[in-house]
């Protein structure tokens, strides 16, 4: 199984869906690979953003090796699941895909329904309280995936 997660810059909010799920598909054993992107270079190379990081830190996870990248259009067919951080990334997704992988494409609370969100909100440009905000729903959406692809026949062991 390959997950990529993808919002603007890759810096904030996908970085931190990806150090969740490595660490959740870790302690369950699974052989799957997990990636993130942005819809833009704006921050290629670069690390996540240290509010992002501070706020994962206190909860255990790690961003250790992790750095900014634009989506590709390799990514399409690289990944079973392409996951967006907010209906806008989703909508530009499915404009980029090309025919037949837009199945693919889903945001990451379409595995939440009981988080009562549709988007993960960017925390870039509010207040320090975001960025947990975001690791509250974020967790929620990584293990309903989990769960749900955990659940399909051939899955349950990776």
């Amino acid at each position: 199984m390959r997950l990529l997660f993808v919002c603007t810059g890759n810096i904030c909010r996908s970085p931190t869906a990806e150090a969740v799920a490595r660490a959740r598909i870790e302690a369950l054993g699974l052989d799957w690979r997990v990636e993130s992107a942005g819809t833009s270079g704006w921050h290629e190379g670069e690390p996540p953003d240290p509010r992002s990081q501070a706020a994962a830190a206190a909860r255990g996870y790690s961003f250790d090796g992790l750095a900014a990248r634009a989506l590709t259009a390799d990514d399409f067919t690289r990944f079973d699941h392409i996951l967006a951080m907010d209906s806008g990334h989703h909508s530009q997704l499915r404009r980029l895909a090309p025919p037949g992988v837009s199945g693919r494409i889903s945001r990451l609370m379409d595995w939440a329904p009981g988080a009562g969100m549709a988007d993960v909100p960017d925390p870039y440009y509010g207040a320090e309280a975001g960025f947990d905000d975001v690791l509250d729903l974020v967790e929620a959406g990584i293990d309903g995936l989990i769960a749900a692809l955990r659940a399909q026949p051939g899955q349950a062991s990776g």
